[in-house]
């Protein structure tokens, strides 16, 4: 029976991802186990995540998810072939993964390939750099150069945020020696990152509008999409949606002490095209952070690029601080199946698995050195919650034992 992989943020998890875990277990077999690698508490868009990622978990078990490792901060919340890369590194290292599945708005596997291969080319790398030395952003840059090797449809796909990432995916399985193979299913519903007018019935929302209704603490409109008993686990000890500006001032106290060299330290940094300088301008001169944000934009940099620079800055990350791989295995939550899998990957995984946070003092210094950054991760994800927990969660928290629904 072939196991199921995923990866993804579940920000929160809703019915569109059921779809997704239903529509690939039609073709790869009812009974098939899904593991899934999940952020934790910090998501690619540069925010804290709408729920810390114990809870998270429990809602991806509630919904059908068998197994939920974590994806670190520092592959969490980086651009898509980073976030790609670190998925699919565990994925493939858990050993018990035979596909991975990704939700895609073409929903044509063979196309989104000869993307994939076109990226990875030496002509393609020759005519991106081009592009971008005449000045233009690094996404239109990208796209401009697959359309001139593969035509308009296809460089077309890039413009849609799954196929993007699903891309990312296949590029990063071609690159890897694991034996994972890929799935695609067509998005249904709402686009990513959408909310919905008055009046449109999607068969799906997004976890945007989710997110939204949870802002405005409208639960009885959020109940329908969550899996059942979803909306009872979000609500244990909820005290607002969680929100960077919570703990504005640590960071704007932050922005204002770095250099030009701070920012160049930090990965995507746009060093090259000079954009440090004009950080340490906006730090200074900024008094919130949204004068920052709209003090440092540029045509060239994507809003949510610069909200991660903030989150790493924030957190006290560099670049040097995300290694080549994952130095280890990370469980946040198990079902009954879940379990089966984890004593499976005891004698397949080709990383430390950690099922217990003491586990972590156990690991090689890379290991250790990661855990104790994302440490440092939840206490200062815990500083953006309406209600301030003691720190240290990260050292206390096992993973969640579920059933399956």
């Amino acid at each position: 029976m072939a196991v199921m992989g995923i990866v993804a943020e579940y920000n929160p998890f809703h019915s569109g991802h059921r779809y997704q875990i239903s529509r690939s277990r039609a073709d790869l077999g009812e009974d098939c186990p899904v593991v899934a690698v999940m952020s934790g508490n910090w998501v690619q868009g540069g925010r804290p995540a709408a729920a810390d990622k114990w809870t998270r978990a429990r809602l991806a078990l509630l919904g059908g998810v068998d197994l939920v490792l974590e994806l670190p901060t520092v592959w969490a919340v980086s651009s898509a072939e980073s976030f790609a890369r670190g998925g699919t590194a565990l994925l493939q290292a858990a050993g018990v993964v035979d596909v991975l599945s990704f939700g895609s708005e073409c929903g044509d596997l063979d196309r989104l390939e000869r993307v994939a291969v076109c990226l990875d080319s030496a002509v393609y790398q020759a005519g991106v750099r081009r592009f971008a030395d005449e000045g233009m952003p690094f996404a239109a840059a990208r796209q401009a150069a697959v359309e001139g090797l593969l035509g308009e449809e296809l460089a077309g796909l890039l413009s849609a945020p799954n196929n993007n990432l699903g891309v990312e995916y296949l590029r990063a399985l071609n690159a890897g020696e694991g034996t994972i193979r890929p799935f695609t299913v067509r998005r249904e519903g709402a686009p990513h990152d959408s909310l919905t007018e008055a009046g449109e019935r999607p068969a799906f929302l997004s976890a945007t509008q989710l997110r939204g209704y949870l802002a405005a603490g409208e639960w009885t409109a959020l109940e329908p999409w969550l899996p059942k008993g979803g909306a009872a686990v979000l609500r244990e000890g909820w005290s607002g949606l969680p929100a960077l500006e919570r703990a504005e001032r640590a960071v704007l106290a932050r922005l204002r002490t770095m250099t030009a060299e701070d920012w160049a330290a930090l990965p995507d940094s746009g060093a090259a095209e000079g954009l440090p300088p004009r950080l340490e301008r906006a730090g200074r001169q900024c008094r919130s952070l949204e004068e920052f944000f709209s003090l440092a934009k540029t045509k060239r940099f994507t809003h949510a690029r610069l909200r991660r620079l903030v989150v790493w800055a924030y957190l006290g990350l560099t670049q040097r601080d995300r290694p080549e791989t994952p130095p280890y295995i990370r469980v946040l939550g198990f079902s009954a199946r879940g379990r089966a899998l984890l004593r499976e990957m005891k004698g397949r995984s080709a990383l430390p698995v950690i099922t217990k946070p003491a586990h972590a003092r156990q690991l090689d210094e890379a290991g250790r050195c990661l855990f104790v950054l994302e440490a440092r991760c939840t206490d200062l994800y815990d500083l953006c919650l309406g209600t301030v927990p003691a720190p240290g969660r990260e050292w206390t928290t096992s993973p969640w034992q579920g059933e399956i629904p």
